[in-house]
């Protein structure tokens, strides 16, 4: 990091007059210069059910911001899909403006232990949520958003806090559209999972009792490849930590050439045969029991059965139809775990057409879902993090391995804070977040009848829907429409 632009990060810190300032700066900028805002026209859908267009916004990406789907239209969904897939092509400055500003995110695992918790705590999910916001590259960040919870890292375990943010950048967003094993090979090695899973603990010296740890080994197998049935056994548990034991993280390490990275200690190895599910890993290979593990496991057909029904649970259906995970399983195999064959396969397919309206927005999604479609303002500040909290969603802070779920029933109570949201959005009294309906009123006026419910929902509404969402103020029309039934659906 640049001293000179430490210090003056330093010194801002002390001056948050200064920083209000650069934020409308910032704001300003991404509105009038680099397109964040509203165009003058928009044309919402007008059919009797979810738009074929909005239904791909709503899934793919965060939701569509205002001006997505006319231009979604123009390019065409095939086209669209292939530019999301590649997302090193699509410009995003706007985003990278609001998104980059902040410091911990660029240091190292152990060059980070300089900075406070709150400070890494407040940066990382700032950073999180405007990027889902705010990024043209809506595919990757919705990616991000489920390798995350795939290889879930709680926050408030041990030094987690310190070394997640590496995680996130060198693991999670690096390898998000790659391959599958590369994605599992790097959390394997990643400080942050060796510290969550204890495998910084995991040592089998020579003359000593010790016991292979297996907290991560059983994870591995049970929560990151194969799945609980993928037919493995306590035995393949024990076989697998033999292998993983003796890499480790020590950010004191002296004379290292990196000592921010995990590195492995053959005095701690097992350097014995091993046999994991059916396979032998000879005797004497050290450091390379790791590799000859992660192929075998990502190369199971349990593990690309296992990744098809999570991908099919998150963006098609709670019950995965067994025809499409079928073939997404067969293309995971085929292309030895390619992630973009198996999305561009997915989005392109009959039952993902078909499952409009069929998944709950968890927390997160809804809320930036409602930022998207009202074409908000907002720096993700404290208050605006605070009703994610309240909605059970707190970014990296699920306690346990498997992540924040998919099903909808463990998000049932906390509808009453969607309401209060979705509100305070529409009138204007979320803290944190500038509303200004003006541009969307004038682009949404020629539109005609139910435009701001086919704005946000992506089809006209019902006659029961049409008398539950009249009101004389359009402030309230729209805190109505935010916590309808319809918007916590997509």
């Amino acid at each position: 990091m640049n001293p000179t632009r430490r210090a003056w990060l330093r010194t801002a810190a002390l001056a948050p007059a200064f920083l209000t300032g650069c934020d409308r700066l910032i704001s300003l900028a991404g509105r009038d210069l680099l397109g964040q805002g509203v165009p003058e026209r928009l044309n919402p859908p007008d059919g009797s059910g979810i738009d074929a267009d909005f239904h791909l916004l709503s899934r793919a990406a965060f939701g569509p911001w205002p001006g997505d789907l006319d231009r979604l239209r123009r390019m065409g969904r095939e086209a669209w899909l292939e530019e999301q897939l590649h997302p090193e092509r699509i410009q995003d400055s706007a985003c990278d403006l609001r998104a980059e500003r902040f410091e911990s995110l660029y240091f190292s695992a152990g060059d980070a232990y300089e900075f406070r918790k709150p400070v890494l705590r407040d940066e990382l999910t700032r950073h999180s949520l405007l990027r889902a916001v705010y990024s043209r590259r809506q595919l990757f960040e919705v990616m991000v958003e489920f390798w995350t919870d795939h290889l879930n890292i709680d926050l408030e375990k041990g030094d987690c806090i310190y070394l997640k943010p590496s995680d996130d950048r060198d693991v999670i967003r690096r390898h998000a559209l790659g391959n599958f094993r590369d994605l599992i090979r790097a959390s394997a090695t990643s400080p942050a999972m060796l510290v969550y899973l204890d495998g910084v603990s995991n040592r089998v010296r020579r003359g000593t009792q010790d016991v292979p740890n297996e907290n991560y080994a059983r994870e591995l197998l049970e929560l990151h490849t194969l799945g609980v049935d993928g037919g493995y056994s306590q035995k393949d548990v024990l076989e697998a930590a033999r292998c993983l034991s003796g890499w480790t993280f020590d950010r004191k390490r002296f004379l290292a050439m990196n000592p921010s990275a995990a590195f492995f200690r053959p005095d701690w190895h097992d350097d014995g045969e091993k046999v994991v599910l059916g396979r032998r890993i000879p005797a004497g290979l050290g450091a390379r029991d790791l590799d000859w593990l992660i192929d075998i496991v990502c190369g199971h057909p349990a593990t690309a059965r296992f990744i098809a029904t999570k991908l099919c649970r998150r963006f098609v259906s709670p019950e995965p139809p067994e025809s499409l995970v079928a073939r997404l399983a067969a293309d995971f195999e085929g292309s030895g775990g390619e992630i973009r064959p198996l999305l561009r396969m997915l989005f392109a397919s009959p039952e993902f057409a078909a499952s409009r309206g069929q998944l709950f927005k968890r927390p997160f999604k809804f809320l930036v879902t409602a930022l998207r479609g009202l074409a908000a303002d907002t720096h993700a500040d404290k208050a605006v993090l605070e009703p994610l909290q309240r909605m059970g969603h707190g970014l990296f802070q699920y306690p346990t391995p498997d992540g924040y779920p998919d099903d909808e029933l463990p998000w049932m109570g906390t509808l009453l804070w969607r309401w209060n949201v979705g509100f305070a959005l529409a009138e204007g009294r979320q803290p944190g977040v500038r509303v200004d309906l003006t541009p969307l009123r004038r682009a949404l006026a020629r539109a005609g009848d139910g435009a701001w419910f086919r704005h946000l929902i992506g089809r006209l509404p019902d006659a029961t829907e049409q008398a539950a969402l009249r009101s004389d103020s359009e402030a309230e029309h729209l805190g109505l429409l935010l916590a309808s039934p319809a918007f916590q659906r997509c």
